[in-house]
């Protein structure tokens, strides 16, 4: 029986025998969350309400407030509100204030502590450090320390002494895959503790209170993917080297889950307040008696939260949301599909950068024939379905700000590229290689020949480079033959170029002068294309299927996953 159908058989057991329980939108593996509703009595219990990766879905922080004040109806003594992080990016709506809209509304629903994301680093250090200036709450990281002092950018650990006379211990962990997800040029001030260093440093944290607290909570921004497991960076991972946490509040992956598969006590809400997680502890017995997750869609709004909200939406709707296009078909730019395999979303995004600078001019070191694209899945962030094309949604599928770069490499250079991003594919990876001009297979059934740790400004990465090329070849560059001594210029993002998820070896040329970044948004590089190219409509004919840039060759059990029908 595969996983995938004992899963489901899993959930339809548990909806036939607890009706509080309902199917999560977003459930990977063996993970399946326990979602309920609120019994009537809480008396003489403590209650924690989180969150996770929000990524500027502002209208669901009204559900917090309220859901606070039916906790308290019930008979709880306190609420605490708190986050996992990665709340800055993934909307206009706070994209387009570099994430300040963010810490305005986390204000206004009266969260207590958080700890960061990868993607508060977006804009840059300066900027978050900037932002959290009008923080009303206490935020925590334990392992991001100044470059120059080697000193924690934030307090690693906090106690919160509850009404009910607990005392409620946090630390915060980042993850260290930041050192490569985020643009490395806006995030030079600072470093990362990576590898067994990074359990030091939570431990560490957590040690400092441990004597001072009754129960202690870790707020882990780390996730429970696969690419997480090659360095153990999972959360799962985390508490497997530490001792004194009685609890994990996870973020990262967008996992909806209220345990591991092994009964590690880790609840994360997916993404966007899908759902609000809930831990509850006895007053008493000082112990975490029950957590699960709340179905938001079933959740009541504070209504002056809920106005701020969409006082903040309804200014950027009035810029952001007017169509300029229409597209025929459903460009797929979902996770995991953008980071497992080509889709037309990607095809058009790396067409539309190439394009964007051919037509300028500028790319005088080769033939046009030896231009080609590269854009990472783990930059495309959303869906767009059939209909009007907005600014907005544009933004929404590319929120990170990022200009359009060329680098110029050797084919061996571009192999090394495409092999050390798809280095645990069929697993998700964020650097997995969205091409234009480039007709290459990847063979998932030979092993990554593993190399050392790559090196970016001096520091450790969160991937290896391979030691040897197996498992990608290039067949032609733009129906040319495919020259591992030539030179291409990859159009590509200024994230990857500068040495970003993977792709270490564009920095690499990048820093030694071959390339240069244009300064053309990347959005607008695309909506230009649509206008320009397509003449504002996106057909099926153009890009209603993947071109099929990329083979894969998969074993035959993936093969035969592929193949079953959806549950």
């Amino acid at each position: 029986m595969s996983k995938k159908l004992l899963s489901l058989l899993l959930v339809l057991a548990l909806a036939l025998t607890m009706s509080t329980v309902a199917l999560a939108a977003e459930n990977y593996g063996d993970l399946l969350p326990a979602v309920k509703t609120i019994p009537a009595d809480y008396t003489g219990k403590t209650i924690i309400l989180h969150s996770n990766d929000v990524h500027g879905q502002l209208d669901g922080y009204a559900c917090m407030p309220a859901l606070k004040q039916r906790f308290l109806d019930a008979g709880a003594s306190d609420v605490l509100l708190v986050d996992a992080g990665d709340f800055s990016q993934g909307t206009p709506y706070v994209s387009t204030s570099k994430g300040a809209a963010a810490i305005e509304m986390m204000n206004a629903a009266g969260y207590d502590v958080v700890t960061i994301g990868n993607h508060e680093f977006d804009y840059g250090y300066a900027q978050l450090m900037e932002n959290l200036k009008s923080a009303e709450f206490t935020t925590l990281c334990c392992n991001v320390y100044l470059a120059e002092t080697g000193e924690l950018i934030l307090p690693g650990s906090t106690v919160v002494e509850t009404e009910g006379g607990l005392k409620i211990g946090f630390i915060g962990v980042e993850t260290p895959e930041t050192a490569t997800k985020v643009n490395p040029g806006l995030i030079t001030e600072i470093n990362f503790a990576t590898f067994d260093d990074l359990y030091a440093a939570a431990q560490m944290a957590a040690d400092e209170i441990k004597d001072d607290c009754d129960i202690l909570i870790a707020l882990t921004h780390l996730g429970m993917e696969p690419e997480g497991a090659l360095n153990g960076y999972r959360s799962a991972d985390l508490l497997d080297h530490m001792t004194g946490v009685d609890f994990a509040i996870d973020g990262h992956a967008h996992y909806v889950m209220t345990s591991t598969y092994d009964g590690k006590p880790i609840q994360s809400t997916g993404t966007k307040f899908a759902y609000v997680g809930v831990v509850v502890i006895d007053n008493e017995t000082k112990a975490i008696e029950d957590n699960f997750l709340l179905d938001t869609s079933k959740l009541p709004k504070d209504e002056e939260v809920d106005a701020a909200a969409q006082e903040i939406m309804g200014g950027v709707d009035e810029v952001y949301g007017a169509p300029f296009a229409t597209t025929e078909v459903v460009l797929d730019g979902d996770k995991p599909n953008v980071r497992t395999h080509e889709t037309n979303l990607g095809d058009l995004i790396t067409d539309a950068i190439v394009w964007s600078v051919v037509k300028e001019g500028g790319i005088e070191q080769v033939e046009p024939n030896q231009v080609v694209g590269i854009t990472n899945g783990g930059g495309i962030r959303a869906t767009l379905q059939p209909g009007d094309v907005s600014m907005s949604d544009i933004n929404t599928v590319l929120p990170f700000g990022n200009t359009v770069a060329v680098i110029y490499v050797t084919g061996a250079e571009l192999l090394e590229a495409l092999e050390a991003s798809t280095f645990c594919t069929p697993e998700t990876i964020g650097g997995y290689p969205q091409t234009s001009g480039i007709e290459w297979t990847l063979d998932t059934t030979k092993a990554y020949d593993q190399g050392d740790v790559y090196t970016l400004n001096g520091k450790e990465s969160s991937y290896f480079a391979p030691a040897s090329i197996q498992r990608v070849t290039i067949t032609a560059i733009n129906g040319e033959p495919f020259d591992p001594e030539a030179t291409y210029a990859v159009v590509t993002n200024n994230f990857t170029a500068a040495g970003g998820d993977t792709y270490n070896v564009f920095n690499r040329a990048y820093v030694e002068g071959s390339g240069f970044d244009t300064g053309i948004p990347l959005d607008e590089a695309v909506m230009h294309y649509v206008t320009e190219v397509l003449e504002g409509k996106i057909t099926a004919e153009q890009y209603g299927q993947p071109r099929g840039s990329e083979t894969q060759i998969l074993a035959e059990a993936e093969e035969a996953a592929e193949e079953e029908p959806a549950a």
